[in-house]
């Protein structure tokens, strides 16, 4: 398998955490969405990251989607993310709401780069955006009394929250104060001393238009 895109993106970088705590191997081309544009257009026409090639030239897009397929793959005894019910329910939420900030904070990073007329009201509407969704994060981890998220294994949710949070925190320096989601930051340092957190990562790079 190829996985297309850069571990500064989070969406890119969970998906190579999973792939790598499924053993599942792969190859990365740490293509960008703007200097690569034309070439990663030719696997995806969105021109967006990640997207994964597969053995027999399938094209999967999207990380939700890119997951689904692995967590195929990895079985029942290794996939992180319950396979029905309430549990399911709530840790996909989670990961919505993680990867829905996420999101926020790459338009937050785009508009403040790329537009030389930036618009107070967008900039401020993607701030209340963020933070009301890591104060829902922030209630939702204090409620929890077990290791990570969801139980006593890792799990999507974690790597989720834990990639979203590094992206927002490097794309918008001052964004996340220190002591304003406590939980949820010792959840992200103790998910980033792992192995293969560190060996999967990368700092944020500025697109170059």
């Amino acid at each position: 398998m190829i996985l297309i895109g850069q571990y500064d993106s989070p969406f890119v970088r969970r998906v190579a955490i999973a792939l790598r705590f499924y053993d599942l191997p792969f190859e990365q081309w740490p293509w960008s969405t703007f200097g690569d544009a034309e070439r990663l257009g030719t696997y995806n026409p969105l021109r967006r990251v990640p997207t994964l090639v597969l053995e027999d030239s399938e094209v999967l897009i999207e990380s939700a989607a890119i997951l689904d397929y692995l967590d195929e793959l990895a079985g029942p005894d290794k996939v992180m993310l319950a396979p029905f019910g309430p549990e399911r329910r709530h840790a996909l939420k989670t990961i919505a709401l993680a990867m829905g900030m996420a999101d926020k904070a790459v338009s937050l990073f785009y508009e403040q780069i790329l537009r030389k007329d930036r618009s107070a009201l967008w900039i401020e509407r993607c701030r209340t955006q963020i933070g009301a969704t890591l104060d829902a994060l922030e209630a939702d981890r204090a409620a929890r009394s077990t290791p990570w998220w969801y139980g006593d294994r890792i799990g999507h949710a974690d790597i989720a929250v834990a990639c979203a949070l590094r992206f927002a925190r490097e794309s918008n320096p001052g964004l996340l104060k220190d002591n304003s989601w406590p939980r949820l930051q010792a959840l992200a340092s103790e998910c980033e001393a792992l192995p293969v957190f560190i060996e999967n990562s990368q700092t944020l790079t500025p697109p170059k238009p």
